[in-house]
């Protein structure tokens, strides 16, 4: 393969967006429009990949863009297929239209967001990458702007092949002379994928300091992206080196339960969270703003949110200490809570909402009273146990929307991933240590760490911790899992009488490559089983 743009080209246009400090500058910019260059608000193609000024604001750009492809606002294709790896594991369970594994799971209806933009970012680090060896300035700042482009297209395929296993590898970057090169489509190699992943997380690593701006990569960020590498090439020896890196050097701590997912991301238990504001608000895809903020409104709270406020009772109204107005799409499972020691687990209480409730209806003759389990509906999209990790006490109460920052890497998965790496290293003390930090976190005491390491409890642990964060669903496949324990666990329904397992096909460990570009890319076979 010659190059991607050619792929998205038959596939679909690509918008190339662009930031200009702190003013909207946006470059909508198709293959095509490479032959007539336009030049919009001051900035052209030329502009953006021959300097300086336009190095930066090309590598702002594609934070944009990566906030729309992981931490999406508003609903589309994007939303969904992010909710898919969030619910569709053995801790999820669905009650409504977008089924992971249900009748939508083929080629031609399956969400096409991971695939179709996977390939537009890459193609827009490709193209930073190749013109900053041209761009004359300052080489430590030339290649701390590479640092980010390169971690970016490295984390980017390390998505793909854990999402296809079968991907197209790409390092060319689409120009007016090769945009009408032929193209030949073939499977990579893993190991050359993982050889490319690894060179580029490298490079960050070596570029980029612990202490970058909230909101930008860091060295923290690429030493947990290469950990996470390693473990899919059973290189645990590496993985432990990057993770005790992180421990042990960049100063990332956990920080008390309350605040985890509290208002405030901007604290030492994050690697890397996804910032928003409404005051510069505005199309994840099609404008661009200053990378501390924008974006469209986030809808994850309320996907994982009851709506309590439909309750025929009239006890409640939409008010945002239940989350206000909500759609209650996916929920944590009955197999996640059982996980659970209510009454000394902190994160019962930090992670989730209360399974009974004050009525808050003015208007209701048992306002002010709580409400029994038993007096719910048996209704899940009116009741049922609901994710608590992204609330925003600043949520409108009418609307789907919020603007709170998304956490996407945080140093507990640091802690849960080094403690397996050792643990096949044999180090089990070392494993016990990381992992029973968590534990002792959670129960505020060292009378629950393990004494033993073992790999149910594991898997058990990082549920409680991690659940609904993207890391469940890779975890099961890389373990051989994911097949075996969604079958066992992951539910659909809308009510307990008629909520039932929806079983997961052997061959869905691989997504379905969308059909409409495998029919115009010609020569890439689909996945297996599809």
């Amino acid at each position: 393969m010659k190059n991607n743009c050619k792929l998205n080209k038959m596939m679909k246009n690509i918008n190339f967006v662009f930031v200009f400090a702190c003013l909207i500058a946006i470059l909508n910019t198709s293959c095509n429009d490479f032959l007539e260059e336009e030049v919009l608000d001051e900035i052209s193609v030329d502009y953006i990949y021959t300097t300086e000024n336009g190095l930066e604001i090309g590598v702002n750009a594609l934070y944009n863009l990566m906030r729309s492809y992981n931490a999406p606002g508003g609903f589309d294709d994007r939303l969904v297929s992010n909710i898919f790896f969030l619910a569709g594991t053995d801790l999820g369970m669905t009650r409504t239209f977008h089924r992971p594994y249900g009748p939508n799971h083929t080629p031609s209806n399956f969400a096409a967001n991971k695939w179709v933009n996977g390939y537009q970012i890459i193609d827009r680090c490709n193209a930073i990458i190749t013109s900053a060896q041209d761009v004359d300035m300052d080489v430590d700042k030339k290649n701390h702007l590479l640092a980010q482009a390169r971690v970016i297209r490295g984390e980017t395929y390390l998505d793909l092949i854990r999402m296809y296993d079968n991907i197209l590898l790409d390092t060319t970057a689409t120009t007016p002379q090769n945009v009408n090169d032929p193209i030949v489509y073939e499977q990579a190699d893993p190991l050359d994928v993982f050889k490319l992943i690894d060179k580029d997380l490298s490079f960050a690593i070596n570029n980029l300091s612990y202490n970058e701006p909230y909101g930008r990569y860091n060295k923290a960020t690429a030493r947990h992206i290469k950990g996470k590498s390693a473990m899919w090439q059973s290189d645990w020896q590496e993985a432990a080196i990057q993770f005790d890196s992180i421990v042990e050097r960049s100063g990332h701590t956990l920080v008390a339960i309350n605040n985890v997912f509290g208002q405030n991301l901007k604290h030492k238990e994050t690697l890397f969270a996804y910032t928003r504001d409404k005051l510069f608000s505005g199309d994840d895809i099609n404008n661009a703003t200053d990378i501390a903020g924008g974006g469209d409104g986030s809808w994850f709270g309320s996907v994982f949110t009851q709506r309590l406020y439909e309750l025929a009772s009239g006890d409640f109204i939409a008010q945002v200490e239940h989350g206000g107005q909500s759609l209650g799409w996916s929920y944590p499972n009955d197999y996640l809570q059982s996980l659970y020691d209510k009454n000394n687990d902190k994160r019962y209480v930090a992670y989730y909402y209360p399974e009974t409730y004050i009525a808050n209806n003015p208007e209701s003759p048992r306002f002010g009273q709580v409400i029994p389990v038993e007096a719910y509906e048996d209704n899940f999209r009116r009741y049922h146990f609901s994710l608590k990790k992204f609330y925003d006490v600043n949520k409108e109460p009418l609307a789907n929307e919020s603007w709170k920052d998304h956490m996407y890497y945080r140093f507990a998965e640091t802690l849960l991933l080094g403690s397996e790496a050792h643990w096949r290293l044999g180090a089990e003390g070392k494993a016990l240590d990381y992992i029973n930090r968590i534990r002792e976190r959670a129960f505020d005491s060292n009378a629950f760490n393990f004494t033993s390491f073992t790999l149910e409890d594991y898997l058990e642990e990082s549920a409680r911790e991690l659940a609904f964060e993207k890391n469940r669903w890779f975890l099961l496949k890389r373990l051989g899992l994911l097949v075996e324990r969604q079958n066992l666990y992951y539910r659909y329904g809308s009510n307990s009488s008629n909520q039932v397992p929806e079983p997961m096909k052997p061959h869905m460990v691989r997504l379905p490559i969308p059909q409409s570009q495998i029919d115009l890319m010609g020569t890439f076979p689909q996945n297996p089983g599809y």
